[in-house]
């Protein structure tokens, strides 16, 4: 076999390994919604695409690393987002309109999962714990694409990692208020993302006096 046609071989492999992942994901949020989190076994979620349980722990050692991939996969979204946006954008408007652009590009079922489920896996201690290490992560990783965009060093400037905390805590907040609403369109949830976003520079310095009365 030439070197041409071994290349073409290992490209075609890969490529059916990615689209099984991606199935595997795909199935398995569609389960979660279907049956919940605790009634899906990884056994279901591999049968749902025509593969054994030992294939579906190559892919994934828990049900939890599977959450995680679609994380892994908006957070990705978002980053190229933010890194499109015009350079003369400040950076929190820049951040509030990358979550505006990516939202058309999250595949839907991986978008209603993720705001759906946000009340029921904080129950889960696993979900738990393997999402706060990931968020950490998150954070160092947006902080890092706000900072190259504005061009300053985190070392010496820490605003890159305050937005970024400030950022997250809001959309934190707006899942909370769409959770406790009752709504299940994630479109409200992009709203009441929007919508806090455009409160920080009031909250922050602006005269609540006003807003009371």
């Amino acid at each position: 076999m030439t070197d041409t046609h071994t290349s073409e071989a290992v490209g075609l492999r890969e490529r059916k390994k990615a689209r099984l992942r991606e199935n595997l994901v795909e199935s398995g949020l569609r389960l979660f919604l279907e049956q919940g989190y605790h009634g899906t076994t990884t056994e279901e979620i591999a049968a749902s695409v025509g593969v054994s349980q030992r294939t579906f722990f190559r892919y994934f050692a828990t049900k939890e690393e599977l959450i995680l991939e679609a994380v892994r996969g908006t957070d990705a979204l978002l980053l190229t987002a933010l890194r499109a946006r015009p350079a003369d954008e400040p950076p929190l408007v820049a951040l509030r309109n990358a979550v505006q652009d990516h939202w058309s590009l999250i595949d839907p079922r991986t978008r209603d999962f993720l705001g759906r489920a946000a009340t029921v896996l904080k129950e889960d201690p696993a979900v738990v714990d393997a999402m706060m290490g990931y968020c950490r992560g998150r954070q160092e990783r947006l902080a890092l694409a706000v900072a190259e965009r504005a061009g300053v060093d985190r070392a010496t400037d820490p605003r890159p990692d305050v937005l970024t905390a400030a950022f997250l805590a809001v959309v934190g907040t707006a899942h909370e208020a769409w959770s406790a609403s009752g709504s299940t369109d994630p479109g409200d949830l992009l709203a009441a993302i929007r919508d806090r976003l455009d409160l920080v520079p009031e909250a922050v310095g602006g005269d609540w006096g006003a807003r009371r009365a």
